[in-house]
């Protein structure tokens, strides 16, 4: 069975109990729809593991990442943004700007970026 936690936004979202625009699933890796979209393409990808942080990444569970990554290029190409090109950004801790504790890779693309980002 995997960890998740009973006041977590986005393990309430993976157990179906706040509706969500889902785009993905599978057993591990779940994707929707940002409910603030940063850009016209703004899908947040995460693991059905509560895992709070990326500073957390253990060799045991290093291989979700990959899983994030691999669903957010077929994503990217399913929304028609992969040519021209989109962004993955995973924030650690506040001053990275996270503000959901639950591990996850934000999918961004349909516009133009600029670096640095913020």
């Amino acid at each position: 069975m995997l960890k998740t936690m009973e006041n977590c936004l986005f393990c309430k979202i993976a157990k179906k109990e706040i509706p969500s625009t889902l785009v993905y699933e599978d057993a591990s890796i779940l994707a929707f729809k940002d409910i603030n979209p940063q850009a016209p393409v703004h899908t947040i990808i995460i693991p059905r593991e509560h895992i709070e942080r990326v500073s957390e990444i253990t060799e045991k569970n290093a291989s979700l990442l990959g899983e994030m990554a691999l669903v957010g290029n077929r994503l990217a190409q399913k929304e028609g943004v992969s040519e021209r090109g989109y962004r993955f950004v995973i924030n650690c801790n506040r001053e990275g700007g996270q503000t959901v504790f639950h591990l996850h890779l934000h999918l961004l693309g349909g516009r133009s970026f600029r670096w640095p980002p913020g």
